[in-house]
């Protein structure tokens, strides 16, 4: 009986060891591990990748200035249009020189290819811009303008910045610009506007974002130089239309890029993750 109760206790369930089930020993704690895989971040490596989400930001003002330029009356949707597709080329072009036809190769594209996809979107834009035009008459313009904040937040929100979180989402940030877009262009008086607003979303929610991920990776010394550029064009723009939403943009940009990043490293001696035998068994194949 002695030796039964100097035998050493072991973490099973199936044997009756004289102890209740959620004993544990002196042991216990010996297992238990600190921060395990936590990523050590340096502050101008976080200043660099912050800049993801001033582009972001920037091109979503842009858009919104574009649309506001079209609804005075100051800006033609068919001089806005042949300018953004003018772009659309040139930056086509200049993904191909970067790409150096790499990509065209793995995914089995031709430019005939791309040129038929152009084609379909063009022919379902022009299309459905009458419907899209009349789509959401019977909501009031301030539950429209509601709803586009909201989408351009979720934009934001789920946008593939090339980060490891599942909440990021390609194709729900994309969706959700497309829908603000198309809130925006029901407000507008003709079909051209609304035409132009769809066209020029796809552009800059769709398209800009694959040339800039295209610079980043093939030449990443330009992001700095992008991401200032943007957002001096996005804060000019935004001067013109609103000077208040201007220096707002100014705080926004500069606390995206210096002081939550300054805030992520103070923050970071503090994270504390404990993992032991406590925590869910995880299956691992081999």
């Amino acid at each position: 009986m002695v030796a039964k109760e100097r035998q050493k206790w072991k973490k099973v369930l199936y044997d009756n060891q004289g102890k209740p089930d959620n004993y544990v020993d002196e042991s216990f704690l010996d297992e238990m591990k600190k921060n395990v895989n936590t990523r050590t971040y340096e502050l101008w490596n976080v200043i660099g990748e912050s800049g993801l989400v001033s582009q972001q930001l920037s091109s979503i003002c842009l858009f919104i200035v574009a649309f506001i330029y079209m609804d005075e009356g100051d800006l033609s949707p068919q001089f806005l249009f042949t300018i953004s597709c003018c772009a659309t080329v040139l930056g086509y072009i200049i993904y191909d020189v970067i790409d150096g036809g790499h990509g065209r190769q793995q995914c089995g594209r031709t430019r005939l290819d791309d040129l038929k996809s152009v084609c379909l979107f063009l022919t379902a834009a022009v299309g459905l811009s009458p419907i899209l035009k009349t789509l959401t008459d019977s909501i009031s313009t301030d539950t429209i303008y509601a709803m586009t904040v909201f989408m351009f937040l979720g934009n934001l929100l789920f946008y593939d910045y090339r980060t490891t979180g599942a909440i990021t989402s390609n194709a729900l940030s994309l969706n959700a610009a497309i829908f603000a877009s198309v809130c925006l262009a029901s407000r507008l008086p003709t079909t051209w506007h609304t035409l132009t607003t769809v066209t020029l979303a796809m552009q800059v929610f769709a398209l800009w974002p694959v040339l800039r991920r295209k610079f980043k990776s093939n030449v990443s010394c330009s992001q700095p130089a992008m991401t200032w550029l943007l957002a001096t064009v996005a804060m000019v723009a935004l001067f013109t239309v609103s000077r208040v939403g201007a220096i707002l943009f100014l705080l926004l940009h500069m606390a995206i890029t210096f002081l939550f990043p300054f805030w992520l490293i103070k923050l970071q001696p503090y994270k504390n993750n404990i993992h032991g035998p406590w925590d869910e068994a995880v299956i691992k194949d081999r």
